[in-house]
C-alpha cells in the first residue's frame, strides 16, 4: 500500500512540472525528475500553441535536453514495459511522433552510436521502405565498430594460447622459453666464468588449435537483455571466424530461433531480434540440446537473467541433463561492456550448484574463458 509520500509524487507526476511550486518529489532511490521530463516531452504536446506560449514564459529556463532517441532509451529504463508501451503508441498515433519511423533525413542527422542502436532495434518493426534500409545501415556501422574494438582482443585469447610442449620456429623474445634453455644448457656451464653458455635457445610456439569444439551461444532477448544481446551478436560473428571454434547462435523469448545461418554477420542477427515478449529459458536450453554432438567439446553459453516464465524445474531438469552429458554450461547474466547482472540470483545459485558457471563477464573475459576451456 501507498504511504502519503508516494501518492504525493504520483500527484506531481500527473501534474508536471508546473506544480514544481507547490508540490516537491520526496524519498530517495526513484528517478523522478527524470520521469517527469521523460513525460513531459511526450505529453507538453496536449498544450500545442498554448505550451509555445508557456515555453515562452519561463524566461531563461531551458526547454527539454531530450532528443528522440533519447527519450525512446530514458522511457524504457524509467517505466515498467506496460507504461512503455502505451506511452510509445501515444507517441506514435496521438502526437504523430513518427521521425524515426518516416524521415529519412531524421536518422541522417542523428549520430550512430549504441543508443541509437537500442533504438532502432526497438522500432525496426514499424520501419519501411528507405527508412529501414538507413536502420540497416546504422545498426552495421556502430555493429562494426564494436566488433572492431572486441576482435583483436578475442583472437589474441583464443589464438594466441602458448603451447609449452612444443618448440617453435618464430624466435621473439615474446616467446623465449627460459626454464627450458636453463636446463638444456646445465651441462654448458663454465665454472671459470661463473657463467652459462647457451648452446641452443628455446622458444614456446604459438598454438592454433583447429580440432574445433561447438560453442552453442542461446540468447534471451527480452528487453531487459538488449545490451547482452547486441554484444552476444557481436560475439558470435567474431567467435564464427576462428577455425577452432564452431558456432551457433539462438535466440529466444517463448519461441526458438536458431540463427546459426547468420552468425557470421551481426547485422542479420540484430535485424532478426524481436525484443520482448515472455521468457521460456528450459525451452531453448531443450533445443540447444539436440545442437550438441560431441559433449566433451561443447560450450553452452546462456546469456539471460535467468528470470524463467517456463517453470523453474524445467529449467533446472534440462540444465542438469546437459552437464551429466559432459558438456560445458556457462550461466551469464550480463555480457556487455560493464558486466552489471540484474538477474534471478536463487536460479544463478542452483544452476551453480549443479556445476554450471554462473557470472556476468564483458566481452573479453567470456573470450578469456572460452580460451580457457578449449585449450584446457
Amino acid at each position: 500500500m501507498m504511504d502519503d509520500g508516494q501518492i504525493l509524487n504520483r500527484w506531481r507526476l500527473v501534474l508536471g512540472k508546473y506544480a514544481s511550486g507547490q508540490i516537491s518529489y520526496s524519498g530517495s532511490g526513484v528517478n523522478y525528475m527524470g520521469m517527469e521530463e521523460v513525460l513531459d516531452y511526450l505529453y507538453s504536446r496536449e498544450y500545442g500553441e498554448e505550451q509555445e506560449i508557456r515555453q515562452d514564459r519561463r524566461g531563461g529556463r531551458e526547454g527539454s535536453r531530450l532528443t528522440v532517441p533519447k527519450w525512446l532509451h530514458e522511457m524504457k529504463k524509467l517505466f515498467p514495459k506496460e507504461t512503455v508501451e502505451i506511452m510509445e503508441r501515444h507517441a506514435l498515433e496521438k502526437y504523430e511522433m513518427t521521425e524515426l519511423l518516416t524521415d529519412p533525413e531524421v536518422l541522417r542527422r542523428l549520430e550512430p552510436n549504441r543508443e541509437l542502436l537500442k533504438t532502432i532495434m526497438g522500432l525496426k518493426h514499424l520501419m519501411k521502405g528507405e527508412v529501414l534500409q538507413l536502420a540497416r545501415e546504422i545498426v552495421r556501422k556502430v555493429a562494426e565498430e564494436i566488433m572492431a574494438q572486441l576482435e583483436q582482443d578475442v583472437r589474441r585469447a583464443l589464438q594466441g594460447r602458448l603451447n609449452r610442449q612444443s618448440g617453435s620456429p618464430i624466435r621473439s623474445i615474446r616467446n623465449l622459453d627460459i626454464q627450458k634453455t636453463i636446463r638444456k644448457n646445465l651441462q654448458h656451464y663454465d665454472r671459470e666464468q661463473e657463467q652459462l653458455v647457451l648452446q641452443q635457445v628455446y622458444f614456446h610456439s604459438r598454438m592454433k588449435r583447429y580440432h574445433q569444439w561447438r560453442v552453442v551461444i542461446c540468447v534471451d532477448e527480452s528487453g531487459s537483455m538488449l545490451d547482452s544481446v547486441i554484444h552476444s551478436a557481436i560475439m558470435a560473428g567474431i567467435f564464427a571466424r576462428l577455425p577452432m571454434l564452431d558456432t551457433r547462435l539462438v535466440i529466444f523469448d517463448t519461441n526458438v530461433v536458431d540463427l546459426s545461418g547468420h552468425v557470421e554477420d551481426p547485422v542479420e542477427t540484430l535485424m532478426s531480434v524481436q525484443l520482448g515478449g515472455g521468457t521460456n529459458i528450459a525451452g531453448a536450453l531443450n533445443y540447444c540440446e539436440t545442437l550438441i554432438e560431441n559433449p566433451h567439446r561443447t560450450l553452452v553459453v546462456l546469456i539471460s537473467d535467468l528470470y524463467e516464465g517456463g517453470g523453474y524445474h524445467n529449467l533446472y531438469s534440462v540444465s542438469r541433463s546437459i552437464i551429466e552429458s559432459g558438456a560445458r554450461l556457462i550461466a551469464l547474466t550480463a555480457l556487455d561492456m560493464t558486466a552489471t547482472p540484474n538477474y534471478d540470483r536463487h536460479a544463478a545459485a542452483q544452476l551453480a550448484q549443479m556445476g554450471a558457471f554462473v557470472g556476468a563477464m564483458t566481452p573479453e573475459q567470456l573470450a578469456e574463458h572460452v580460451a580457457e576451456m578449449v585449450g584446457g
